[in-house]
């Protein structure tokens, strides 16, 4: 019974991008495939080999059988199959849709003033989920929702707050004055 197995994944423009491969087996033999064309290989006889647009970006792991292309390019989106031979077993092949995304926009904070609250909101052009974090310096009293921050109205507005996003191994921050606030 063949097991078919295809994974969504993307990475980010110049970062370093490892496929989240974890095989617990000895193995016998390790084939990557971009788009059908072989970019790595390896056999216990041998050294792994790199081709074409990995020949000095790939870097495999003969143990876990993973796969790390450095300094992504736009045209490593592809579609990924490894192939491997596990001793004393049938060969496995696993799929990844690798995309690779421009990094994120710097975050920007704008502020609406509600009936007693300063509501901030931190938001970065990106295509996937981020992480976003906040600092808010000396002050104590905030609510805060992922990219939303709740602070009373009576703040003081002399204080800065900033917003940081992060995807993968991109971080980006931006400082804003809540005096911004009150124009």
């Amino acid at each position: 019974v063949a097991h078919i197995h295809c994974e969504e994944v993307f990475g980010i423009l110049g970062e370093n991008y490892t496929f989240p491969v974890k095989i617990n087996k000895s193995l016998v033999e390790i084939i990557w495939k971009k788009n059908k064309d072989k970019v790595a290989e390896w056999d216990e006889q041998s050294q792994a080999v790199y081709f074409t647009s990995l020949k000095n970006r790939g870097s495999l792991n003969n143990e876990t059988g993973s796969l790390t292309i450095f300094n992504l390019e736009e045209n490593d989106t592809a579609t990924y199959v490894l192939e491997y031979l596990p001793f004393d077993e049938n060969s496995v092949s696993l799929t990844f849709i690798l995309t690779v995304l421009d990094p994120p926009s710097e975050p920007t904070i704008s502020c609406n003033v509600s009936d007693d609250n300063l509501v901030l909101m931190c938001a970065a052009d990106f295509k996937r989920p981020l992480t976003y974090s906040w600092d808010f310096g000396r002050i104590t009293d905030y609510k805060q929702q992922q990219n939303v921050v709740f602070l009373k109205k009576n703040v003081d507005v002399s204080e800065k707050v900033t917003c940081l996003i992060e995807v993968s191994q991109t971080a980006k921050s931006s400082e804003f004055s809540l005096a911004e606030c009150f124009p």
